[in-house]
């Protein structure tokens, strides 16, 4: 019975491996999930920052001039985005850039260690949120004819109170939204206006003794246009031509068109850069704005300025003598009286538009065009180590001729026919950075007869300590009125109406050396919204092959509805027909019947013309969704069967 029993009572604890086995299951699974929830605790406390772009462009990551920025923060900064959802809800593309807007600032704010405060507001219509968008300056804009303003702007503010807005984010714009946000930190950071220091031999801030003369019209000798935009963003300050040292409170040094300067003037100038001044540089080979302004029958002896000691030292070249022509956006000017044709193509005057705008740079990005007057061109040095790059270009149909047979005898007729374009294309404003070297080794030059060396002149510096920046223009003429501005007067009021971008070209150049190298450093970013170009190429494929037989259907149709009225009018016209009483015939009641089927028939055939206009496309949104939600996780299931066969090859190899 002992040996009966044997066998049952030793099969009986069978099951409590297994159930052990259960338990110890269900507790790896509960430790693994409080393991999981406390690394997440974990990571998000000690690494708060951890972020992790998988943007081709990298759109959310900053770059390292807004880390620097933000580094340097010493007071708090608080950013208020203003969003109306609804505009969101009725526009998705600002609802996307919204998204964007809101995830850098959060990036901003992560960054900046608690420097930055975000808040962010949904204005509703007569709502105390609105009243403060519009205190701010906010644009508000009507998204229906109900005339309810949705919002999406920004302010900021600093413990003073100062503001900065950005009125209305623009899509267009996006490319450039990391540089306006770090722009407007800059700015908080830093309240008090940049100085800009003015250099020129031209009457940029006006000339009192044309005023007095009415010399070429009523507003000859008023300051340029250019200098009293200039005046809304900087302290400017004129630096005279025989300058020895220019004042440590100067940022940004614009030299325009300088002629005959002196060793000590230049030793000023670079002694200026080697300390981390930022220099704007527009030399000429042949000056209009002067030529135009020199007495009658006293032309200058010299329309030309160069800075060639100390660009050639630092690496560029930007030569005097020489002036690019060029035909694409030449300028219509009237001819001369002996030629037959009224009006002709100066190629010495051009409008700079589409390629030869550097799309990429925050100067040039949203500009439209830039109008230049027999410019120059401007060229790194061969082996210069700087970094080059060209912000304004001529088109391939150019060419460079002599600086004198624009300046003697500046026959546009005989510049026209003369020319001939040899396919290259020349850089006429460039922005320089790099590591420089003095262009005076030896030190200060000796000063000027009849002057004393300043007592102040700083020690000599033989290089920079970090890298600087300039822009070189290879035209002076941009600054000229006449070149891309209309000034009208109104009940004695001066009203500038802008025809070119000249102006804003030189206030974006002048804003971004100011903003210092955290801010030179930016260029243009990606966008978020990026289009499917193979739908748009599938666009215009099917418009050109239905576009055709669209319009020849539609003349189709025309034409028939055209010989129905004529028909129900009678063979006398409506009026008459009416008067006579005309009866239509039984032919023509046919032919009306007709008529009436081939339109209708037509007008099918349209429909199904514009049908077929949107079946590829239809049907590549139907392909795209079934990856979108079927690929994917197909992928994923692949990928885990895979995985477990793997495990399971694994694990009999070790049981074997």
């Amino acid at each position: 019975m002992s040996a009966a029993t044997t066998p049952d009572t030793a099969a009986r604890p069978a099951p409590r491996p297994a159930a052990r086995r259960g338990w110890s299951s269900a507790f790896a699974l509960l430790a693994a999930a409080v393991l999981a929830i406390g690394v997440n605790m974990l990571v998000d406390r000690l690494l708060p920052r951890a972020r992790l772009d998988l943007t081709e462009q990298r759109l959310y990551t900053l770059s390292e001039g807004t880390r620097q920025v933000l580094a340097n923060l010493q007071d708090p900064v608080t950013l208020r985005l203003f969003y109306s959802r609804k505009l969101g809800a009725q526009l998705p593309i600002y609802g996307a850039y919204a998204d964007r807007v809101r995830e850098m600032l959060q990036e901003y704010a992560a960054v900046s260690g608690g420097k930055v405060r975000l808040e962010f507001h949904d204005p509703e219509p007569f709502s105390e949120t609105e009243d403060r968008a519009l205190a701010f300056g906010l644009q508000g804009v009507p998204l229906d004819q109900s005339g309810e303003q949705v919002y999406f702007g920004l302010a900021g503010t600093n413990l003073l109170d100062d503001e900065r807005t950005i009125p209305f984010f623009q899509p267009e714009r996006e490319r450039f939204l990391e540089y306006d946000l770090t722009r407007i930190v800059f700015e908080l950071s830093n309240p008090r206006r940049p100085v800009l220091g003015l250099m020129s031999s031209l009457p940029l801030n006006g000339d009192p003794r044309a005023m007095m003369m009415r010399l070429g019209g009523g507003g000859a000798g008023q300051p340029f246009a250019v200098v009293q935009q200039l005046r809304q963003f900087f302290t400017v300050r004129e630096i005279p031509l025989d300058v020895q040292r220019i004042e440590d409170e100067v940022q940004v040094l614009i030299v325009a068109h300088a002629q005959d300067l002196s060793d000590a003037a230049l030793y000023a100038i670079d002694q200026f850069v080697m300390r981390g001044g930022k220099l704007f540089a527009l030399t000429d080979p042949h000056s209009e704005s002067q030529a135009s302004r020199a007495p009658l029958g006293r032309p200058p002896a010299s329309t030309a300025s160069s800075l060639d000691r100390l660009l050639n030292a630092w690496g560029v070249e930007a030569p005097s003598d020489k002036v690019v022509l060029d035909l694409r956006g030449a300028w219509r000017v009237r001819a001369s009286p002996q030629d037959r044709v009224q009006a002709v193509d100066y190629v010495a005057w051009y409008n700079l538009q589409g390629d030869s705008l550097n799309r990429s740079d925050v100067a040039t990005g949203d500009l439209s065009q830039v109008t230049v007057a027999s410019a120059g061109e401007v060229r790194p040095r061969e082996g210069a180590r700087i970094e080059f790059t060209p912000l304004l270009t001529s088109s391939d149909r150019s060419m460079v001729v002599d600086a004198e047979r624009v300046r003697q005898d500046p026959s546009p007729s005989r510049i026209l026919a003369e020319f001939r374009p040899d396919g290259q294309r020349r850089v006429i404003a460039a922005r320089v950075r790099g590591e420089l070297a003095s262009a005076f080794p030896d030190g200060p030059p000796p000063p000027p007869e009849g002057q004393e060396r300043p007592a102040d002149l700083p020690a000599h510096r033989a290089r920079t300590e970090g890298p600087a920046n300039l822009v070189v223009v290879g035209d002076a003429d941009i600054l000229e009125d006449r070149f891309w501005v209309r000034i009208q007067d109104f009940f004695g009021q001066q009203i500038a109406t802008p025809i070119s971008d000249n102006g804003a070209f030189v206030a974006n150049v002048a804003d971004t050396l100011a903003g210092g190298d955290a801010l030179i450093s930016l260029r243009s970013r990606g966008e978020s919204l990026r289009p499917f170009t193979l739908v748009e190429d599938i666009r215009r494929e099917a418009d050109r092959k239905f576009r055709a037989r669209e319009r020849e259907l539609q003349q189709t149709l025309e034409q028939t509805e055209r010989r129905l009225r004529e028909l129900r009018q009678g063979p006398s016209g409506g009026a008459q027909a009416g008067q006579t009483g005309a009866v239509i015939t039984p032919e023509q009641r046919a032919e009306i019947d007709r008529a009436r089927e081939e339109i209708v028939r037509i007008r099918q055939e349209l429909r199904a013309v514009q049908l077929e206009l949107r079946r590829d496309i239809e049907g590549l949104e139907s392909w795209l969704r079934a990856v979108n939600i079927a690929l994917v996780p197909a992928l994923l299931t692949l990928f885990a069967i895979f995985l477990g066969v793997v495990r399971a090859r694994r694990r009999a190899a070790a049981r074997a």
